[in-house]
């Protein structure tokens, strides 16, 4: 059987090495002296996730969120987001940062934050992989970035189109993907 990838990559698997081992060493800054708990966004950010804590040089508790974002009509957003799995932290009096795969509309994190804040945390950072300002519809903080994109659609490294393509190890243009 031949090991073939898919897609062209927009960003290689060097690029993101390179940026999330920086960006851990600003996280580790950032929070020195500080009860971190890191709460990933599944499934998407998994294996940003995993990346991402690895390089982050302190002592930290990990945690998960499942969530859903579904189009429905019969809001004024025409979003609805809802928490599929709880995290189990307690988050009172923490310091937490969510890790995100992607940031488009701001639907989501617009909806993690208000969650969040109600078990009153220390205080309450988001971080991504990819942010796509071009897509945004909600006003959203998202201070830690580390990529900035185009409004298009990527899979790989965690991001799926239809569940499939999570395991590239490189973010890749869906279109050069199905063309290939």
């Amino acid at each position: 059987m031949e090991n073939k990838l898919f897609g062209k990559p927009v960003i290689t698997q060097e690029a993101m090495r390179r940026r999330i081992k920086s960006l851990g060493l600003k996280i580790a800054r950032d929070y020195e002296e500080k009860d971190l708990l890191v709460i990933g966004v599944l499934k998407g950010a998994y294996v940003f996730f995993s990346d991402l804590t690895r390089a982050i040089p302190l002592p930290l508790e990990v945690d998960f969120f499942v969530v859903s974002r579904q189009k429905d009509k019969r809001r004024k957003d025409g979003v609805t987001v809802k928490i599929i799995s709880d995290i189990a932290s307690d988050l009172k009096g923490r310091d937490v940062l969510v890790v995100e795969d992607i940031v488009d509309s701001g639907h989501t994190v617009t909806f993690l934050k208000k969650e969040i804040l109600k078990r009153k945390p220390s205080s309450l950072k988001f971080c991504t992989l990819l942010n796509k300002p071009d897509r945004r519809q909600v006003d959203v903080d998202v201070h830690y970035i580390c990529f900035e994109i185009p409004n298009q659609y990527v899979v790989g490294y965690g991001l799926d189109y239809k569940n499939r393509y999570r395991n590239l190890p490189y973010i890749a243009s869906l279109e050069n993907v199905i063309a290939e």
